[in-house]
């Protein structure tokens, strides 16, 4: 992760979807340390926002916590106009925040199959429209996480598997579309990453999805957290549409 030392998004107003725990909050921690003003999403585990919110503060002031759900598009507008009453503006948008519930296709029961897709597809494009708007007088990055399985699928979890090449297409499109104005937009596709997320999966799950991980271990959340954060940077300017897998080489 980016140390305290390298402030190399001083002064960047950045919004963080799901900060309240696993890869949410460890990029909201990654952006904190590279000097930025963070805002940190979450719709629900407020004790936990609220432990967050007061380690972040230690390091830095400009840190705070806007309690909303990405997938209603009223809570989204307010979201992002609360922000430009505070800060005026918005330079970085990561859309991190998504849910995870797996089943067959055949008992896959159509409210999870719409929660699904309203959180993690609808959510992110939500968000990344009312960040856009923000962002079309000077710029900004977009940095949307999806995963391994939005690529190339996985059994037993179609609604995620479908909610992440979702957002895939997405990022590609509004890549294409906002380039132009000097927007960047790009994804992270984790693989095994330990985080509660992935806490109920059995020993025999994790011991396969290991077993085809070249570097033979699960990732950390750190460690996407350090890739989210060079994407926000100046570092990554020319970089614009692209799915990064961070997966230990799981997919290749």
């Amino acid at each position: 992760m980016m140390n305290a030392d390298g402030n190399i998004l001083q002064g960047k107003i950045v919004l963080v979807t799901g900060a309240s725990r696993g890869i949410g909050r460890a990029i909201a921690r990654a952006f904190v340390a590279a000097g930025a003003s963070v805002i940190l999403n979450y719709r629900e585990r407020e004790a936990e926002m609220g432990r967050v919110i007061d380690e972040l503060k230690k390091r830095n002031k400009q840190v705070v916590a806007i309690r909303a759900d990405i997938s209603n598009s009223k809570d989204v507008v307010k979201m992002f106009g609360d922000i430009k009453k505070q800060f005026g503006r918005i330079d970085v948008l990561i859309n991190n925040a998504g849910i995870r519930q797996d089943s067959l296709i055949v008992n896959t029961a159509e409210k999870d199959w719409d929660n699904i897709l309203n959180v993690n597809l609808k959510g992110t494009f939500l968000c990344l429209k009312e960040a856009a708007k923000l962002m079309l007088a000077s710029g900004g990055r977009i940095v949307n996480i999806v995963s391994v399985v939005g690529t190339h699928g996985n059994a037993g979890q179609a609604a995620y598997s479908a909610s992440k090449a979702g957002i895939i297409g997405l990022t590609k499109s509004a890549a294409k579309e906002l380039g132009p104005v000097g927007i960047t937009v790009n994804a992270i596709a984790p693989g095994l990453i330990d985080t509660d997320m992935v806490a109920d999966l059995t020993t025999e799950q994790r011991a396969k999805l290991i077993k085809n991980t070249p570097l033979g271990r699960a990732g950390t959340p750190d460690e996407i957290a350090s890739a989210v954060v060079f994407l926000a940077s100046d570092a990554a300017s020319y970089i614009n549409g692209q799915i990064v897998g961070i997966d230990g080489g799981m997919i290749m």
